[in-house]
């Protein structure tokens, strides 16, 4: 397990933001979760845009404030789609960050699925050029 902790941090890279006086959860989230979000923010838009084929392909023709409500939307409110997200944030967990995280899940539930939608509503542009 020790090689899949290590070979998991190495890619992931380095922290995010500053951890020296942060709370545990946000140390989580900058130490963890922001270089997890960052590594695997390519599958997030494509994982976004067969979410949108298979249920809302009209999501294209949508003013940008309205996207910005349906992704927004789309992460909060459809438990299917959320859980796969979160899965993949979640399977590149060190076990010993696993761990951590499972002892707060619910409020480092709310943090991650928060910045996964600050990230995908910041590409919004991603979006529009599929049109």
């Amino acid at each position: 397990m020790e090689a899949r902790d290590t070979f998991i941090v190495a890619l992931r890279g380095n922290t995010e933001g500053n951890v020296q006086h942060a709370c545990a959860e946000e140390r989580f989230q900058n130490e963890v979760m922001r270089p997890i979000l960052k590594l695997q923010n390519d599958l997030f838009l494509d994982v976004f845009r067969n979410y949108v084929a298979k249920y809302k392909n009209d999501f294209y023709a949508y003013p940008t404030e309205k996207k910005m409500q349906y992704i927004e939307n789309a992460v909060q409110k459809d438990i299917k789609f959320r859980n796969s997200l979160k899965g993949m944030v979640i399977a590149l967990f060190t076990i010993a960050e696993y761990n951590e995280y499972i002892q707060n899940s619910s409020k480092l539930n709310k943090r991650m699925m928060n910045m996964l939608i600050e990230r995908l509503k910041s590409q919004v542009i991603l979006f529009e050029l599929q049109a």
